[in-house]
């Protein structure tokens, strides 16, 4: 504050000089300097410091334009002759011997500083009121940070509680094949499906730790998934797998995506007919997305819309948390029932 009147009182000065030169006036510039900022600067300086610390400390003065007027009201009455009395002081000019003489001197004060202090107010509550606008902008970003990132951590704890959902669903019907097999009293078939089954819990685990894995995992996992539900179903199991070549490594996905879709398949196929399985899986690229289909037949008065089911609805869901353009599509088409999976092409990271 200091230094922005003692410029003006620099440039004022200058500005005096100046125009003493051209009428021909003598005068002294270090002498017109430190009359501008005894006689100008100093008030102002007193009325910028009462000013920032009122409205530093009652920052609602700004709030209601009566006060506001208020506090214009105090500048004219109290300040601006206050500033006319030291004015004048300075001047020598407050020998006054009658009321005659104290009517020309109102008179002569009458118009000085009025510009300078009412530009001084104005650029004090000019500056308050932005710095206010200023809080309330950054005070609004931090609630729409602290709201998104509530947001995300609900989201998250959705992703966790459907995972959560998911994982017993699978090792539920995982054993349920263990089982199956344990029933057919082949020792050395349940023993190889527990074997297969550690391995699968060791990749459900480790898929688990993160929100995303990548398709080409997912296709692996379905693959050994297939193999301990071919122990069951034996040569019944058929599956075919198209489009299973290089890339799939590097398009992201969650964590057991496909295995739902295929355990619907099975369920729907092989569960409702004494025959041999005829399920396709397949991977289609297109220019922005990865279509991952798996058909199969409609058997058995399966409902309209199995996507009901805990398995479809949980990947569903899980799709739309991963991405805004991830998607599950499921229904009848003719005789088969087709399940496609919609991803977007986001790389690895």
């Amino acid at each position: 504050m200091v230094c922005l009147w003692t410029a003006i009182s620099v440039l004022g000065a200058l500005q005096t000089y100046s125009d003493n030169l051209r009428a021909g006036v003598s005068s002294h510039y270090p002498a017109l300097l430190a009359t501008w900022f005894i006689e100008y600067a100093v008030p102002l300086i007193v009325l910028s410091c009462i000013l920032c610390i009122a409205l530093t400390r009652w920052p609602a003065l700004l709030a209601r334009p009566r006060n506001v007027v208020a506090m214009f009201a105090g500048l004219a009455l109290l300040f601006q002759p206050a500033q006319w009395t030291y004015m004048a002081w300075q001047r020598g000019l407050l020998q006054i011997a009658s009321v005659e003489d104290a009517w020309q001197l109102l008179m002569k004060m009458l118009l000085v500083g009025w510009f300078s202090t009412t530009g001084t107010f104005a650029a004090i509550l000019a500056f308050f009121y932005w710095r206010q606008a200023k809080e309330r902008e950054l005070a609004w970003q931090r609630s729409q940070t602290d709201m998104l990132n509530l947001r995300l951590a609900l989201e998250e704890q959705r992703m966790l509680a459907l995972r959560a959902q998911l994982e017993p669903h699978f090792l539920f019907n995982a054993l349920n094949a263990i089982s199956a097999l344990v029933r057919s009293d082949d020792k050395l078939l349940a023993l190889q499906g527990i074997g297969l089954l550690s391995e699968l819990l060791r990749y459900v685990l480790s898929a688990s730790s993160g929100n995303a894995t990548t398709v080409a995992a997912e296709l692996r996992f379905v693959q050994d998934y297939l193999a301990l539900q071919r122990l069951r179903y034996g040569e019944r199991l058929h599956m075919h797998i198209d489009g299973a070549g290089d890339g799939l490594e590097n398009i992201e996905c969650p964590p057991l995506l496909l295995q739902p879709l295929v355990e619907n398949a099975l369920r729907h196929d092989l569960d409702c007919s004494e025959g041999p399985s005829d399920i396709h899986l397949s991977f289609i690229r297109e220019d922005d997305a990865l279509l991952v289909r798996v058909a199969n037949p409609a058997r058995c008065d399966a409902p309209a819309n199995p996507g009901a089911g805990l398995g479809l609805a949980n990947t569903r869901d899980r799709l739309r948390l991963m991405h805004p353009e991830a998607s599950l599509h499921a229904g009848r088409q003719g005789e088969r029932f087709v399940a496609e999976v919609r991803l977007p092409l986001v790389p690895v990271d």
